[in-house]
C-alpha cells in the first residue's frame, strides 16, 4: 500500500510517499513560499541528493498538484498515474478534546477539526486546506487525520487543567493540549523496541528536542503529562518561542507599550527564545558555534537556559513518574546536540544515570542508540524519530479496517 503523507503550513507542504508494507520511503520532498513570487518544490532523492524546480502557484491546491506532478514525473518520479496512491494521511495540529486517536475523513470529522480553529487558529486552517485540497484533486482516494493532541489525551485532569476559573474549562476548552504525539508515541514504541522490553510497566521520559521541543512523561505507554500547552509555545525555551514565562511580564510589557494581543503572540512565538536571546539565530548550531568557538557571551547563556529548561522538566517528570527507567532524546538537537546531552545528564547523575562519554560524543547524524553506561540505573537512548512513519502506520490500519 502507498500511502502519501502530507504535512501542511501557512506557506509550505512537506511530503513523503511511503510503501507501508515494506517501510520504504519512494519519495519525499516539500514545496515552501506558496503564494510567493519565488515559490520552489525541493525533491530529495535516495542518494542524499537534492534539487530544487521554480513553481508559481497560489495556493495550496496548487501545492499539491505540483508535489503529484512531480511523483508522477518521467524523470524525477516513481510511480506512472495517481492511482497508485492508495490513501493520504494527513498531519493535523489539534484535536482538541474531540480526538483521542487518528481517524479516517468524513464531513463530520471535518467539521469537528474546523471546530478547533479557535484554539489552534495558525495551524489547523492549513491543515484543513490539504484535506480540501486533496478532496479536488484525488476525490476517491481515502485520507487519514493523525493529530498531535491525540497521544496526549490520556493525561488525568491535575496534569492538563490550568488554575483558572473552571468556566474557562466548560465553556471555551482551555486546557493543556500537549503537541508532538506523533512522535512521542513512536518515540516511545521505538526504544522500547531497541532495548527489548514491554512498555508496560516503564516510566519513559521522552526529549523531543528541536527547533520546537517538548518533553512528556509516558507510563505504561502511555502520556501522563507533557510540556506544551493550550499551544506549542507553552514548555521549554525553543527556537523562536519563549516556553514557560510569567504571564505578568507579558502583561507589564503589553502595557508599557501598548502592545496588542496579536502583537504578543508574534513576540513569543517568532521572535523570543533562543533567537530572542542571542539575536544570533534560532538554530542551535549556529549557537554553539557562537558560544564554543567565538566566545559569544549571549550564546553562552542561550545555550546555558536551553539546556536548564531540558534538566527541569526531566527532572520534574522523574518526581511525577516516581523514578524512571529510559530517558530517550530525539528531534533535530536531541538526536545531533551530544553536547547538551553530556551537561543535562552529568546533572541527572542523582538518579543513577550515567553515560558513556566516547559513544556520546559518536551518536549523531543519523545514529542512534545507547548512550549509558552499562551500570547506569536509567537507560539513556538516542532515537531517530519518524513521524511520517508513524502517520503512514495510522492510514494503512484506519484504510484496512484495524485500529491504528
Amino acid at each position: 500500500m502507498n500511502i502519501l503523507v502530507l504535512n501542511c503550513g501557512s506557506s509550505s507542504v512537506k511530503y513523503k510517499l511511503i510503501e507501508i508494507k515494506a517501510n520504504k520511503t519512494l519519495a519525499e520532498g516539500g514545496v515552501e513560499k506558496i503564494g510567493l513570487p519565488d515559490a520552489f518544490i525541493k525533491l530529495k532523492f535516495e542518494d542524499g541528493s537534492k534539487k530544487e524546480i521554480a513553481l508559481n502557484i497560489n495556493d495550496h491546491v496548487g501545492a499539491i498538484k505540483s508535489i503529484l506532478d512531480v511523483l508522477t514525473n518521467e524523470e524525477y518520479g516513481c510511480i506512472k498515474s495517481f492511482d497508485e496512491i492508495d490513501a493520504v494521511g494527513h498531519r493535523v495540529v489539534h484535536g482538541g478534546e474531540k480526538f483521542s486517536k487518528s481517524m479516517l475523513i468524513t464531513d463530520e470529522v471535518k467539521a469537528m477539526i474546523k471546530e478547533c480553529y479557535g484554539i489552534a487558529p495558525l495551524h489547523n486552517p492549513v491543515n484543513m486546506q490539504g484535506i480540501e485540497a486533496i478532496d479536488a484533486v484525488l476525490p476517491s482516494v481515502p485520507q487519514v487525520a493523525v493529530f498531535d493532541t491525540a497521544f496526549h489525551q490520556t493525561m488525568p485532569a491535575k496534569a492538563y487543567r490550568y488554575a483558572l476559573p473552571e468556566k474557562y474549562y466548560t465553556e471555551d476548552h482551555v486546557r493543556r493540549y500537549g503537541f508532538h504525539g506523533t512522535s512521542h508515541r513512536f518515540v516511545a514504541s521505538r526504544v522500547c523496541e531497541m532495548l527489548g522490553v514491554d512498555p508496560a510497566g516503564k516510566k519513559i521520559i521522552c526529549c523531543h528536542i528541536g527547533n520546537g521541543a517538548s518533553i512528556t512523561a509516558i507510563k505504561d505507554g502511555k502520556s501522563i503529562d507533557t510540556s506544551m500547552g493550550l499551544t506549542p509555545t507553552e514548555g521549554l525555551m525553543m527556537g523562536t518561542r519563549a516556553g514557560d514565562v510569567d504571564p505578568g511580564a507579558l502583561l507589564f510589557l503589553m502595557e508599557k507599550y501598548n502592545l496588542s494581543a496579536k502583537d504578543m503572540l508574534g513576540i513569543l512565538n517568532k521572535e523570543s527564545g533562543v533567537m530572542g536571546v542571542t539575536g544570533i539565530s534560532s538554530d542551535m548550531r549556529e549557537i554553539v558555534d557562537a558560544a564554543e568557538v567565538k566566545g559569544d557571551k549571549k550564546a553562552q547563556l542561550a545555550l546555558d537556559m536551553y539546556e536548564l529548561r531540558i534538566l527541569k522538566y526531566i527532572g520534574a517528570y522523574a518526581a511525577e513518574l516516581n523514578g524512571v527507567d529510559i530517558i530517550a532524546f530525539t528531534g533535530g538537537v536531541g538526536e545531533n546536540q551530544f553536547g547538551t546531552r553530556k551537561v543535562v545528564c552529568r546533572n541527572l547523575e542523582y538518579l543513577g544515570v550515567k553515560i558513556d562519554d566516547e559513544v556520546n560524543d559518536k551518536t549523531w547524524r543519523g545514529k542512534e542508540g545507547v548512550i549509558s553506561t552499562p551500570d547506569s540505573k536509567v537507560k539513556v537512548v538516542v532515537v531517530m524519530t519518524d513521524e511520517e512513519y508513524m502517520i503512514a502506520h495510522d492510514t494503512e490500519a484506519i484504510v484496512e479496517g484495524r485500529e491504528p
